[in-house]
């Protein structure tokens, strides 16, 4: 009398393509740099170039959107994480969009003035 062993699906081709399929996104995804949220469309000047630091303060303003150190926020999470910058001296670095409303500058700036912070670079784009 023979014996009939059950058929199993054999698991070894499925455990290679999900391989290559984590390696291949893996290898096409694109990461996240400089703690930069917003991508924005910055006027253009001819300033002299800033090194920038990692201590310091990253704000960047587009029209609808406000992002504080790559991560964004609203207005009031901004005066929130404002408030605790305890070196006044500490460079704020702001980039704002060219098409943002002058209303929304304003918003920025008297956050700013009002936890005296007032070492403060506007990053342009070059010519």
């Amino acid at each position: 009398m023979k014996r009939r062993e059950p058929l199993g699906a054999d698991l070894t081709p499925i455990i290679d393509v999900v391989f290559i399929l984590l390696i291949f996104f893996i290898v096409t995804s694109v990461f996240k740099k400089d703690e930069l949220a917003l991508i924005l469309d910055l006027p253009n000047s001819q300033a002299k170039e800033l090194k920038v630091n990692k201590e310091q303060v990253f704000i960047e303003l587009s029209e609808e959107k406000l992002a504080i150190k790559g991560i964004e926020v609203s207005f009031i999470s901004l005066e929130d994480n404002l408030k605790e910058v305890k070196d006044k001296a500490k460079p704020i670095v702001v980039r704002i969009d060219k098409n943002v409303k002058y209303e929304r500058v304003v918003k920025v700036l008297d956050l700013l003035q009002k936890y005296d912070l007032t070492n403060l670079a506007l990053i342009t784009q070059e010519e």
